[in-house]
């Protein structure tokens, strides 16, 4: 819940920022949080464990595409601030998907940014549509962890007051940076979220097997 806050104060300030295409950005959202509410039944009978492997390993690989990239063995990336077509419909069904696994403690931000950076689009503009997708998306999923009382209520008072104050350094900061740094960027957070990944399932196998 308190993350839900943080991002509804960082959407305003990207959305000023990046002149992300309506349509792309509305149509992302919208399948964010159809995953949170419809994607997240289906997820949620799958074995974290392997959800974990195997986005830890696709997310590995991305980051050693876009590493290529920026080492200029292909050319990877783009400017563009909006999808149409074939793109489009890649990046409604992912980010339903990721809608649907952020109910499951995995992050969307990382796999969406990946994302539309790999279709062609300016690393900035993940931004706004990762801010808009978690702000809107955890109206719908919030109801559920407060039914199950599943929610860390010192956490989120903690992350509540600190988060506000981060994002808007982070939002200013991140805009201010060239396209070369901001692809640096996105290549150490594809990267840090694929470790973070690999060592939750190596922990859990661990805490497995002692006990």
């Amino acid at each position: 819940m308190s993350g839900g806050i943080i991002y509804r104060g960082a959407v305003l300030i990207f959305l000023t920022a990046v002149q992300v295409d309506p349509v792309t950005l509305v149509s992302l959202v919208i399948a964010a949080c159809l995953g949170a509410t419809i994607g997240a039944r289906i997820v949620s009978n799958w074995d974290r464990q392997i959800i974990r492997l195997v986005m830890g390993g696709a997310l590995m690989i991305v980051a050693t595409l876009m590493l290529a990239g920026q080492l200029k063995l292909f050319p990877l990336g783009g400017l563009e601030l909006g999808l149409t077509g074939w793109k489009l419909v890649i990046a409604i069904i992912g980010n339903f998907l990721f809608g649907a696994l952020m109910t499951v403690g995995i992050g969307l931000y990382a796999p969406c940014m990946t994302m539309i950076y790999l279709l062609g689009m300016h690393p900035l503009a993940a931004f706004p549509i990762m801010m808009c997708s978690c702000a809107f998306l955890s109206f719908f999923s919030a109801g559920s962890f407060i039914r199950m009382d599943r929610v860390n209520s010192r956490a989120a008072v903690a992350v509540a007051i600190t988060g506000p104050i981060a994002v808007m350094i982070a939002a200013y900061l991140v805009k201010s940076l060239d396209l070369h740094l901001l692809a640096w960027l996105v290549i150490g957070v594809v990267l840090y979220t694929s470790v973070t990944m690999f060592r939750s399932w190596l922990q859990e196998r661990q805490a497995f097997a002692t006990a």
